[in-house]
């Protein structure tokens, strides 16, 4: 079994084109020797953004804080805390903060397809 404090792993920015006030903390993943899923809370300052994108595989949020709105083929929802988002693979979808405080969210992948300097994936 392995422990983390979430408060002593780093935040590094998201340098995923697009992406705008996001930061990211690699919770869990391929250094943590995770075999399937890479765990991930990403924090979107007032006025922020996700990059509006899409990707060959699915992925899970747990909407941790704040208020936010997912941007998908459907239009547009908002999200508060407790909320769950399901995105498939090969579908447009952004995460926006228009609010004025921090959106924070858990967002769940493969571990085979994360890749450390692309981030926001």
């Amino acid at each position: 079994m392995l422990v983390k404090k979430q408060s002593e792993i780093p935040s590094t920015p998201v340098a995923m084109a697009g992406a705008l006030k996001v930061h990211m903390r690699m919770l869990l993943g391929p250094a943590d020797d995770c075999p399937n899923f890479a765990m991930r809370k990403f924090t979107v300052s007032p006025g922020g953004h996700t990059p509006h994108h899409q990707h060959d595989y699915e992925h899970e949020v747990l909407v941790l804080s704040g208020q936010g709105t997912a941007v998908g083929p459907g239009g547009e929802t908002p999200l508060k805390p407790g909320d769950v988002v399901y995105v498939p693979a090969n579908e447009m979808h952004q995460f926006q903060n228009r609010s004025d405080t921090d959106f924070e969210f858990i967002c769940l992948v493969p571990a085979s397809v994360h890749k450390p300097v692309d981030c926001a994936r």
